[in-house]
């Protein structure tokens, strides 16, 4: 029997010891992932975010799975940034159907100076019903940051969206270290970092384990870890792409959750056509968090309906903001790194 001791924090982590965790039996990595999320969470909760695009589409970047780029031909029309007293309704709304956090996205490279005072006029007004509040505009300036800081956010988006090696097979626009950049801008002006990426946009599983590496290994882990899976729309250059094996998709949670153990592994992009089976499996491998609401931006989302009927079959509940965490190690956290000389 292995040692029993905690999940470490690590930010040291090999390819070839997180392509080893990719590697074990599948109860056995599940086993694994679970143990970890009890060491820091109450399985039985659920974080709930309600997403909102404000400023949509027209966005001059050529990332290849988004829908919102200029440059592709996808039927979405790009929109000016919405009033902030709309954006507040809807939050409104998010809040009576059980969301715990509004996050707001615009289709920008990067916000102009200009649009900061509106954005974080929404930011005030969204705070003042309770609410956590996120954003995800683009690139930041340490300025901007500070901004944003200042008028309530809680949370910053900035995905990396793939392994490093493959960045360059899906955006050109952009370079890695630009987001790493504005990663650094956000935790130095005290705000929490939402970051994550897409898995079955053609990479290998070796690159995959080099995405969670690469998250994993940041100066702090992200507080939240969206794992999005690809939707793939009509007119963008991923559309016709292989789909990733469901169960290589709930791997990915898993390994998510033992790299980082104290974040929250949410459940993005692609859960309109998982089935419900596939999505439980997921919380069992670590998962705690989901979007909330018809739309992702663009895309579909399940309905809060079908949401709280999931819930309630597989005996969940929604996260409160101010629940505490119990970080006792359970007795069945075992040493990851049995498990990964095993497999190597």
């Amino acid at each position: 029997m292995p040692e029993v001791v905690a999940f470490p924090i690590r930010h040291d982590w090999s390819r070839s010891e997180v392509e080893a965790l990719f590697a074990l039996p599948f109860t056995e990595l599940l086993h694994r992932a679970a143990c970890a999320h009890r060491q820091h969470f109450d399985p039985s909760e659920v974080q709930v975010s309600t997403l909102l695009s404000v400023k949509t589409g027209g966005c001059p970047e050529d990332c290849g799975y988004c829908p919102q780029a200029a440059r592709y031909h996808t039927g979405v029309d790009a929109t000016k940034l919405m009033d902030p007293a709309e954006v507040v309704e809807k939050a409104r709304q998010a809040k009576a159907a059980g969301a715990s956090r509004f996050c707001m996205g615009a289709a920008w490279r990067s916000p102009k100076d200009r649009d900061i005072p509106k954005v974080a006029e929404m930011i005030r007004e969204v705070k003042a019903l309770g609410l956590e509040t996120c954003a995800t505009l683009g690139m930041l300036s340490g300025g901007q940051a500070r901004a944003l800081k200042d008028a309530g956010l809680d949370y910053y988006n900035h995905n990396i969206d793939t392994d490093p090696e493959f960045y360059g097979d899906v955006i050109h626009t952009r370079q890695m270290h630009d987001r790493f950049d504005t990663l650094a801008q956000v935790r130095d002006a005290g705000m929490k970092t939402c970051c994550g990426g897409i898995v079955g946009m053609g990479e290998s599983r070796r690159q995959r384990a080099g995405l969670l590496m690469t998250l994993a290994n940041l100066p702090a882990h992200p507080d939240s870890v969206p794992i999005n899976r690809l939707v793939q729309v009509e007119g963008t250059p991923l559309h016709g792409t292989v789909e990733l094996d469901p169960f290589e998709f709930v791997r990915t949670v898993a390994v998510a959750r033992i790299l980082m153990p104290k974040s929250m592994v949410r459940l993005s992009a692609g859960r309109e056509t998982m089935s419900d089976e596939l999505q439980a499996l997921c919380f069992a491998a670590g998962a705690n968090s989901i979007f909330h609401g018809e739309k992702l931006l663009t895309t579909g989302n399940p309905d809060t309906g079908r949401d709280q009927a999931l819930f309630e079959r597989l005996g969940l509940r929604p996260m409160q903001v101010d629940a505490v965490r119990d970080d006792s190690i359970d007795a069945c956290t075992a040493t990851v790194h049995a498990g990964i000389t095993e497999a190597a």
